[in-house]
């Protein structure tokens, strides 16, 4: 049975499992680090390519079945348990290229994906099953409701493109709203740690009061002046500006 608190959704359709995997671009001998793998849906796609798995569970419920397939897999599926958001997989990926693909837990996906695009482990790719409203919001573009924050951390540091949409009924058991993949692949401009830091201040600040104009939601940040030193009007509001110029706010903030 599936776990609400854990927010599982399992995916267990072979066509749609193996439709993410070849959308992943992974194959013979590539490292694939996969959040949540539940009863291995996605994780037999996945081995079915040639690709070495590390699946991250923390249900232990999951653990003998896991085992199994890891048994039958002949080395190509490593067992973690533990709570993704604490695990270092950097280390878990030892300094090689490793991919990220996952039908991401529902109440834990905007907070994983946001520490791959912001933390020290940098993965290869990442193809990732969000809640479809939470898939949009990584792709939107500046003047959709969507846009916001997480598009503006998401498109600063990757190339981001949703490349599938996944109904209810391709789940067990069926959530209540519809799903979509993100493929994303690292930026080679990605922004240097300090860099993003201050991005993500200066969106935190902008979109934490989004009906207000910049010179409003970023005063404590510099306000109209940090606006016009960067030939932004002051009065325009976050959602209407570039990821281009965000980061020219934060550059200007950081000087």
């Amino acid at each position: 049975m599936a776990k609400k608190s854990f927010g599982q959704h399992f995916l267990l359709d072979l066509n749609i499992t193996r439709k993410i995997a070849r959308l992943a671009q992974v194959g013979d001998g590539d490292h694939v680090i996969e959040v949540g793998p539940g009863p291995g849906g996605l994780t037999r796609a996945l081995l079915e390519t040639g690709a070495r798995v590390t699946a991250i569970e923390k249900d232990p419920r999951f653990l003998p079945l896991l085992e199994e397939l890891a048994t039958a897999a002949d080395g190509a599926l490593a067992i973690r348990v533990e709570d993704a958001l604490g695990a270092d997989e950097g280390a878990l990926a030892a300094g090689a290229p490793a991919h990220v693909v996952s039908n991401l837990p529902y109440n834990v996906g905007t907070a994983l994906l946001i520490k791959w695009l912001t933390g020290t482990f940098t993965p290869a790719s990442m193809t990732l099953m969000f809640q479809k409203e939470v898939a949009e919001r990584i792709v939107a573009q500046p003047g959709d409701d969507a846009y916001g924050r997480l598009a503006v951390l998401a498109q600063t540091t990757a190339n981001a493109a949703l490349v599938m949409d996944v109904g209810p009924r391709a789940f067990t058991p069926p959530p209540k709203v519809s799903s979509a993949v993100v493929h994303l692949t690292p930026r080679a401009d990605r922004p240097s740690p300090e860099r993003l830091a201050a991005l993500q201040t200066i969106t935190a600040a902008a979109f934490g009061q989004r009906r207000k104009m910049l010179r409003s939601s970023l005063k404590v940040l510099g306000g109209e002046a940090l606006c016009l030193k960067v030939d932004i009007a002051p009065e325009a509001r976050a959602e209407t500006i570039s990821v281009e110029g965000f980061l020219a706010l934060a550059d200007a903030w950081r000087a």
